[in-house]
């Protein structure tokens, strides 16, 4: 049987530099949807395929990852479409776990902005390997000098520019391809590239002078040499090291370089790489099945009001109806009804191969941070909690909707969306999120999934750590003497509550034999 290669990689922005947009034409290009211009459409095809939850497709971002497969030239992508709001770095991060590689979106006219920032940082974490796209140069934007140099300089990159534009915005004529030696060129009224590519023999190719303007070619001619000599040649390896990022320039809105990041991840980008894993890392060629749950999200279909956990598989050949023990319970469970991806769209997975994301349906037996294997014998490392940024309590308007307020909270802490600490001195739940859109996300889920009328109120505190100590008895004389600040997290770990950072670290100085940790690995 011939396993046909793996390209799982994920899309990291900043919110509003088109990654909506760059995900919709790759599912497009990749022929997994037969609707382009889905974000132009109105109603229902509005948001793309990937924004499903209801607050998404009210605000018009991406706050829950999702995941998308398509198949090109032989290929098999796996798509993971992360939040790009500022206020989900915790499940973009578990996200980012689970992927080889990425693509780093950059509006053209703004450069590198924080949230872009934050999330290349994560990849660099575990040495994730990235392709660059500079968005939206059919519109005015910075010079794409400047834009290169600020890659370079903010990221510590080696960068090498696989194509240039023929000017921007109202002087726009194109992009050139500088390995294919090809030309892109804006055609028709609406000035969208029509996938016909002009091929040349090189920029002094005397041909270019008929179809570019005088400018446009003197320009182009005297950028691309200057970019070429300038900065680094592409080296693959360089690039799978995470040490170099090919650049390329384009429009998703309106197709220009998208084929050309597609080709890219093809022919460049990593198969399933080794996971970091305990006794030891886990090679994709092992013969084990095993992988991990990196999200899991309820409610996908209302109608259903399911439960999936979304398992990367990193090892092994899986079959479905095979048994496989979670790290978490330990007790053997049989997935029947796996699950491949295309946003809401499903369809059941007789098997799967390392690199690939399924998603098994489960009543709560499988947990963000699970391993899941044939022997129970391997444990994967590095998917983190974080401590809270915001801390509130959850006011119920109905209290005859207690029970389902609890069964709300659980199903959402277990996703991720929010956490939940119950004090060990009185009986108000608190609620800890990353960032402050967790909390309408929550509210807004509460309303349509549950049905559950609620509010928030100010919580006493400020922050969380999680609280350990080589000697028992440390533990408990801390936990004794701080019982108004103690509380329990869904697993049962002490949690030390704070008014303030100030307050964390007077605490810590007082007690040095007690660790008060910001993450705490599941």
């Amino acid at each position: 049987m011939t396993i046909s290669p793996r390209r799982t990689f994920a899309i990291i922005s900043h919110p509003d530099a088109g990654k909506t947009t760059l995900t919709e034409k790759l599912l497009y290009f990749g022929g997994a949807i037969h609707l382009a211009g889905e974000v132009k459409a109105r109603g229902a095809n509005r948001r793309a395929r990937s924004d499903w939850m209801k607050i998404e497709q009210q605000r018009g971002i991406s706050v829950t990852s999702s995941v998308m497969t398509f198949e090109r030239n032989g290929i098999t992508f796996n798509l993971l479409d992360t939040p790009g709001h500022e206020d989900f770095s915790e499940d973009t991060y578990r996200t980012l776990t689970a992927v080889d590689s990425a693509v780093m979106v950059i509006d053209a006219a703004k450069g590198i902005e924080p949230q872009t920032r934050k999330l290349f940082e994560v990849c660099r974490l575990r040495n994730v390997p990235i392709i660059t796209f500079v968005n939206k140069v059919d519109r005015e934007g910075r010079a794409p000098f400047e834009l290169l140099d600020e890659v370079a300089e903010m990221l510590q990159l080696d960068v090498c520019p696989m194509s240039w534009p023929v000017g921007m915005g109202g002087e726009f004529e194109g992009v050139y391809d500088l390995y294919a030696n090809t030309l892109s060129r804006p055609e028709g009224d609406s000035r969208e590239y029509l996938g016909k590519p002009i091929p040349f023999t090189d920029l002094n190719d005397p041909k270019l002078a008929d179809i570019l303007t005088p400018d446009g070619l003197e320009k182009l001619v005297e950028e691309a040499e200057l970019a070429q000599g300038g900065y680094a040649a592409f080296d693959a390896e360089s690039y799978r090291a995470g040490n170099l990022t090919p650049v390329y320039f384009g429009s998703a809105l309106k197709d220009f370089g998208v084929a050309e990041l597609i080709g890219a991840l093809a022919d460049y980008a990593p198969e399933p790489r080794p996971q970091p894993a305990e006794p030891a890392p886990v090679s994709p060629d092992g013969t084990e099945v095993t992988g991990f749950v990196f999200k899991v999200q309820a409610n996908m279909d209302p109608n259903h009001r399911d439960r999936i956990a979304f398992m990367r598989l990193c090892s092994g050949v899986f079959k479905r109806g095979m048994k496989l023990t979670p790290s978490g319970s330990g007790k053997p469970i049989a997935v029947h009804s796996p699950i491949l991806f295309f946003a809401q769209n499903r369809e059941l997975a007789d098997e799967a191969f390392p690199g690939d994301i399924i998603g098994i349906p489960n009543h709560g037996t499988l947990r963000v941070g699970d391993t899941l294997s044939e022997k129970a014998d391997v444990r994967f490392t590095g998917l983190p909690n974080f401590a809270p940024e915001i801390l509130r309590r959850v006011v119920l308007k109905d209290f005859a909707k207690t029970k389902q307020l609890r069964k709300a909270l659980d199903d959402m802490a277990e996703e991720g969306v929010t956490q939940v600490f119950y004090p060990d001195i009185g009986s108000n739940w608190i609620i800890g999120v990353v960032g402050q859109l967790q909390l309408e996300v929550l509210l807004s889920r509460l309303d349509a999934e549950y049905k559950v009328a609620a509010g928030l109120e100010p919580a006493p505190f400020d922050t969380a750590r999680w609280v350990s100590a080589a000697e028992p008895a440390d533990l408990k004389d801390f936990m004794d003497q701080n019982r108004g600040a103690m509380a329990k997290d869904r697993d049962g770990n002490p949690v030390f509550l704070a008014k303030s950072a100030w307050e964390v670290g007077y605490i810590a100085d007082r007690y040095a034999k007690v660790k008060f940790a910001a993450t705490r690995e599941r």
